[in-house]
């Protein structure tokens, strides 16, 4: 093996940059012409393949997206789609590639994988939602841009003894409204695993003022069934009855942006590493993953088998922490 690719897909995570310098600096170093493809896999059916070197990616270990870009492609999920990007790898001598990305990008890798195609991936999502990894490159940065939007709004919420709705993203999975609702003491946590009706909220928001407390937050993921648009809707509609009204801050693509933390620079750096690693060796059909602290290869399959569990232990403590 000689010549190897690397693309980014999916939506951006704050550390991507990293694990493309990585694999590029690695990759150089162990012997192999690496080749970027921009803007995913929508970039690989057409073509935008651009030799790196190490000089190539100097300067981006701290910068938030990716250089590469990033892009949906609905053509790729067909077959002709993928042919058209296996024609465009074959045409460059490319035999293989790393693959950074999430849910949706490492299903691509195991189509590619089922079509004959050798692919290394490393897990890379916000959303924390990728089984077998304890965590993902730009978890860390997007949950403590999360909890600090979450401290400043307290502060406000103290001051106007209001109650505020604090979104924040992860798709269909709650873990970054459980993380940042856990360490920023919010009152109500709402999340897609663990439905719950406006009143629930409404009665749990009540609740904490009659224990004394004067504002409340509750954070809600963007995948809850009622998202914070349409509690507020709701409480706007009962805010009579119910004797208080509502705040809502929709935190967004906020999230995404700006520089990696210490922890998804290192975690990329060891992530790109492993993955160069494993194609030395000929090891493929896998993903790079962190498991108890440590970088581990398990294989695609597993990955895109079930989607990962939230842990309700944790929800259940927030809900006691928050009495």
């Amino acid at each position: 093996m000689r010549r190897i690719g690397v693309l980014t897909s999916g939506g951006d995570a704050p550390g991507m940059n990293a694990a493309i310098r990585s694999v590029v600096r690695n990759g150089v170093f162990a012997g192999f012409e690496v080749y970027g493809v921009y803007h995913g896999y929508a970039g690989l059916i057409a073509g935008e393949i651009q030799q790196l070197t190490a000089r190539s990616v100097g300067g981006i270990l701290q910068i938030g997206g990716t250089m590469l870009g990033s892009a949906r492609s609905e053509e790729f999920k067909t077959r002709e789609g993928r042919q058209k990007a296996l024609a465009h790898l074959a045409e460059r001598g490319i035999e293989a590639l790393v693959i950074i990305g999430g849910s949706g990008s490492q299903a691509g890798a195991y189509a590619l994988m089922q079509d004959g195609f050798p692919v290394v991936g490393i897990a890379s999502t916000i959303d924390n939602d990728l089984p077998g990894t304890d965590t993902s490159i730009g978890v860390d940065t997007a949950l403590n841009v999360a909890l600090e939007s979450i401290d400043r709004l307290r502060v406000t919420a103290s001051s106007h003894q209001r109650v505020f709705l604090v979104e924040v993203m992860g798709r269909g999975s709650g873990y970054l409204a459980l993380m940042s609702g856990l360490a920023g003491g919010a009152e109500v946590i709402v999340v897609p695993e663990v439905p719950m009706e406006p009143e629930e909220v409404a009665r749990r928001l009540r609740d904490a003022y009659n224990r004394g407390k004067r504002h409340a937050i509750a954070v809600v993921a963007e995948g809850a069934k009622y998202d914070a648009d349409a509690l507020a809707h709701y409480f706007r509609e009962h805010g009579e009855r119910l004797g208080f009204e509502v705040r809502v801050t929709t935190l967004g693509h906020v999230q995404r942006g700006g520089a990696p933390c210490a922890f998804d620079r290192l975690l990329a750096t060891r992530f790109g590493a492993a993955a160069i690693a494993a194609l030395t060796r000929g090891e493929t059909g896998v993903v790079e993953v962190l498991q108890s602290g440590q970088v581990k290869a398990i294989a695609l399959e597993q990955v895109v088998a079930k989607p990962k569990k939230l842990d309700l232990t944790l929800y259940e403590l927030a809900h006691t922490m928050a009495w």
